[in-house]
């Protein structure tokens, strides 16, 4: 039976900036599964739903819903009866076919089976409508609170079920929804509102047509601060829950203002390269922070509250704000097509932290997302859809994995005839799309045979190894340098161009070498002496090092220990250290679970060796030093834990609010939490 009602496309789409959260990782504790079973793709439905007509009224005051949804569907074969999927908090009252005729009906645990007086002829087009109701509380079977109703704010998420669906999510649909809220309350959804009116109960309704082929049925109601925007004119507008007139929250308050130039800036990079949304229209609207990190719709990029509360929310907003592309404008056809949608939103924001930080942040990462790739890849992304829609493994596949391969892209065919492909993808009359159809248009852009490229990286699971070997010569007086080289990597099939730099006491020369099989040579002439040669060194391709196996193995550790098992956590912290001790994330996620079981002197050994190690990601230094501090002040040590405070504060860097952190508890010091340490 399914419990967990969500699909790929509202799924989060979060990775906070430089290492501290990996994307997986909230996948993981948002699924609280642990190793989810690979399994054959779902059979396609029966029916095509084409559009709906939604009535439905919210009672913040007692968390529940009514609603009316006509569905208009047709039959894709002949059909005695029709299954659908419903949330199962709500409860259905009567389904009626388009003569008003009551037809029988069965639910089960999120499963609603409708009985037509007669059997349904294969291309029937059929209206059904569907009455029901339902509360939405904590005490709901909302597992991963997709859909909430009260007070500040209520939404219902498409993916909640929370109107009757069909298939895997990847069918595009129309919809007009009728929205009815008491006075005083705004909402938000997909589509032109127009004035809003009230209706014979003193309600207010708010009206969405969204006419177009995609993904509406979100909506977001409640009382909203802002909207906030750049200027009067902006179509990109900002709207944070409405936090009352009572004292401020503790934490540090959400600036609209801020979020809504960072959220246009994006938005207007976007269509600059990807071209105009259906609307131009944005708003970035916040949740609560029990939902997901982020949800979209048309028209809409919403985002937890805790995540914007942040320093670097960054990377997420452009991740979501990235949907109005790669997600309504193209849709993959199927599971298995997922990657191209939810891998082109990473790389749209890999390119944007890319344009708006320093390269060494940009460059790890690049890193986190390759060891995300490959951390388990046991089965081709072709075949993805035989993991379940919300596990890690999917997600990581999807969305990381097929970042890459369009990196790779990128690099293999160059940029005119990769943005030239991406228009192509987006300008598809049937918005639906393939991995088959992103192959065929990229080969007509770059007039390249592209078959090898997608079959090793849709079709097969590993990864290169790339080794070098080279001799210098000296060319003759004045003439300069010949480094002559050859290219081990360990995949017979692989052929891909790889960039080789030779660094010398000059000027730093690269070039691109075609490489296929085994072993390629390489012939590259310098003026000055060549002192270091690096293949790849912008990373364009997904490749196995040791750098990526360090990063994979604290990718598992941080799996393990959310899932509370320390000491599967610190065997794989240990085995990154034992491939490179001086890795300074390593080490500061090690003596991170030090720290939460209080072995104190265990933890402060390992943020020691993380403040003494390569200093990669750079927030390790500001975190280490603010950790450190906490241990003396739970020590009894406050002079010591002041002075670590202050080192903090002093490396201006606040990611994820690390000085403000450490400027909080210069004034106020740290008490570990009560309760038991977790061992």
């Amino acid at each position: 039976m399914r419990t967990l009602p969500i699909a790929w496309k509202s799924r989060l789409h979060f990775c906070r900036t430089m290492g501290l959260v990996f994307p997986w990782m909230i996948s993981f504790l948002a699924a609280a599964q642990i190793a989810p079973a690979i399994q054959p793709p779902g059979k396609a439905p029966p029916i095509h739903i084409s559009s709906y007509s939604i009535e439905v009224s919210l009672d913040p005051a007692h968390r529940s819903l009514t609603v009316k949804a006509k569905v208009d569907f047709t039959a894709l074969e002949n059909l005695a009866t029709v299954e659908f999927r419903l949330n199962p908090v709500l409860h259905v009252a009567s389904v009626t076919d388009g003569s008003g005729n009551f037809l029988s009906a069965t639910q089960d645990d999120g499963k609603i089976v409708v009985t037509p007086a007669s059997s349904l002829a294969l291309g029937s087009d059929v209206a059904w409508t569907f009455t029901y109701s339902g509360v939405f509380d904590a005490n709901s079977r909302n597992v991963l609170r997709l859909a909430s109703i009260g007070d500040p704010v209520s939404y219902l998420l498409y993916r909640a079920d929370w109107f009757p669906v069909v298939g895997d999510g990847t069918k595009r649909f129309r919809s007009t929804i009728h929205v009815h809220v008491p006075v005083g309350e705004r909402v938000l959804g997909s589509g032109p509102t127009g004035t809003p009116h009230p209706d014979a109960n003193g309600h207010m309704v708010f009206d969405f047509d969204w006419p177009h082929s995609g993904f509406p049925g979100t909506i977001i109601a409640g009382k909203f601060e802002g909207p906030f925007a750049v200027d009067t004119g902006s179509q990109v507008r900002v709207y944070l829950m409405h936090r009352g007139a009572g004292p401020k929250p503790a934490a540090p308050r959400i600036d609209g203002q801020a979020i809504a130039a960072t959220a246009a800036k994006q938005y207007s990079e976007f269509a600059a390269q990807f071209g105009p949304t259906e609307t131009g229209q944005l708003n970035i609207v916040e949740l609560p922070a029990d939902t997901l990190p982020a949800a979209w719709a048309p028209e809409i990029a919403a985002i937890a509250g805790n995540q914007l509360d942040t320093t670097d929310y960054a990377r997420l907003l452009a991740n979501t704000i990235a949907r109005q592309w790669w997600g309504e404008q193209v849709s993959p056809a199927s599971r298995n097509d997922a990657w191209i949608t939810n891998g082109m939103c990473r790389y749209a924001e890999l390119e944007n932290l890319g344009r708006t930080s320093t390269p060494a942040v940009a460059a790890d990462a690049i890193l986190n997302v390759s060891a995300s790739a490959l951390a388990d890849n046991k089965v081709p992304l072709a075949e993805v859809a035989r993991y379940p829609e919300f596990s890690r493994e999917f997600e990581a596949m999807t969305y990381d994995k097929g970042a890459m391969i369009f990196r790779m892209l990128r690099w293999q065919i160059g940029d005119a005839a990769f943005q030239q492909t991406l228009r192509g993808i987006l300008s598809q009359s049937d918005k639906s799309t393939s991995s088959a159809k992103v192959e065929q248009i990229a080969e007509a852009a770059s007039r390249e045979n592209l078959r090898p490229f997608f079959a090793q990286w849709l079709n097969n699971t590993g990864a290169p190894t790339l080794d070098d070997k080279w001799t210098l010569y000296r060319l003759g007086s004045n003439q300069g340098f010949r480094t002559m080289g050859e290219i081990d990597e360990d995949l017979d099939l692989f052929q891909m161009p790889v960039e080789v730099q030779v660094e010398t006491e000059g000027k730093t020369v690269t070039k691109r070498v075609d490489v296929m099989g085994p072993q390629t040579q390489f012939t590259i002439d310098t003026f000055g002496i060549p002192r270091k040669v690096s293949l790849d060194p912008q990373r364009w391709l997904l490749r196995n090092d040791t750098a990526l196996q360090v990063r994979v193995h604290i990718l598992r550790g941080m799996a393990k220990a959310a899932a509370n098992d320390n000491s599967e956590a610190i065997a794989e912290y240990r085995a990154a250290l034992a491939l490179d001790a001086t890795s300074s994330l390593a080490s500061y996620r090690l003596g991170e679970v030090y720290f939460r079981q209080r072995n104190y002197q265990a933890a402060e050994d390992a943020f020691r060796a993380a403040l003494n190690g390569d200093g990669v990601p750079k927030w390790t230094e500001a975190w280490s030093d603010l950790q450190l501090g906490r241990i003396f002040d739970a020590s009894g040590q406050r002079d010591r834990a002041i002075n670590e405070y202050r080192e903090a504060m002093e490396t201006h860097d606040d990611t994820s609010g690390a000085v403000t952190l450490a400027g909080h508890s210069l004034k106020h010091p740290y008490a570990p939490p009560e309760g038991a340490a977790r061992h």
